[in-house]
């Protein structure tokens, strides 16, 4: 099989740790920001944010023409701090939160796939993390 390299996003919300993780679990604001283009949307969401817990969010196209669920087990949950899952197809995830002067900085190292270029994968994942950034700012 094939390894590829891991590819890693970030970004710094302007929110503290508690606030960030809160919209980041809760499947109420899942559902606000899951999505890399404003063309799509997340109708569903469920999420046990608990090692050895699972979570689905369901992304469409708004015009229904395509959609999947994005779902996963979680291996390690560490509050305020790390979350590590697995997806369905073995791809692992890692996703770190840090607080700094009442910011917070998310980083995002995730195992790409195989249909799709990096660089598409990364900047949709990068879009992803963006929306998470406005929609926890604005709220």
């Amino acid at each position: 099989m094939e390894t590829k390299t891991p590819i890693t996003v970030e970004a710094i919300i302007n929110a503290p740790v508690e606030k960030v993780w809160q919209f980041w679990g809760a499947p109420e604001h899942i559902t606000q920001w899951t999505f890399a283009a404003s063309d799509w949307h997340a109708p569903y969401a469920e999420n046990d944010l608990t090692t050895g817990g699972k979570f689905k969010t369901r992304m469409e196209a708004k015009d229904g023409s395509f959609g999947f669920d994005f779902e996963g087990i979680y291996s390690t949950v560490k509050d305020l701090e790390l979350i590590e899952y697995g997806l369905e197809d073995g791809r692992q995830v890692k996703i770190t939160f840090e607080e700094v002067d009442g910011k917070t900085k998310i980083v995002e190292t995730f195992d790409p796939e195989n249909q799709n270029p990096a660089e598409m994968q990364r900047s949709g994942w990068q879009s992803i993390l963006d929306n998470f950034k406005k929609y926890t700012e604005e709220n």
